[in-house]
């Protein structure tokens, strides 16, 4: 799938794995332009009083960080940073220099990672790290975080200009 293109998964084609990195593929194209074409003032806001942190910016650096921990660290065993460290969450942080096109770099940069981590893996088999879980419970565990994110990201766009709309 092109960057930038949301592709609905086709019903009819596709095994397992492929239906499931289909589904990821399009709530991640769904959740980047959510924020795409959003000042940095907008996405940086946090205008749901019970949930101080969460900016559309920063709902994409906790994906980011979803994915690298459970996709590339814990389902495919890569040894890189963990982008969790530290309690509360630091991963929904926004930093100074955090902008829409620097985010959106970020995030777009771990799905390589996750391309290559996932490289030769099937829904069955363990996860390379701890072997706790499957691919299969893992990448089910990622579409439905990121999904439930997207719903965050739709709030969020609405509060920030008005824009609804899958």
């Amino acid at each position: 799938m092109a960057e930038g293109q949301r592709v609905w998964p086709d019903p009819l084609d596709g095994d397992e794995m492929t239906v499931q990195t289909r589904f990821l593929g399009f709530l991640r194209e769904t959740a980047a332009q959510k924020v795409s074409g959003l000042s940095r003032e907008q996405a940086a806001a946090a205008p749901l009083p019970s949930s101080p942190r969460t900016t559309a910016l920063g709902v994409l650096k906790h994906l980011t960080a979803v994915e690298r921990w459970w996709l590339v660290i814990e389902a495919g065993g890569a040894d890189v940073p963990s982008l969790w460290a530290g309690s509360p969450d630091p991963s929904w942080d926004l930093a100074s220099g955090d902008d829409v096109e620097s985010v959106l770099a970020g995030y777009r940069a771990e799905w390589k990672r996750v391309t290559d981590a996932l490289a030769g893996l099937t829904p069955e088999d363990r996860t390379r790290r701890s072997g706790e879980f499957t691919v299969r419970w893992v990448l089910a565990h990622v579409v439905q975080e990121t999904a439930r994110h997207v719903g965050h990201l739709d709030a969020l766009r609405e509060l920030a200009d008005g824009s609804v709309g899958e």
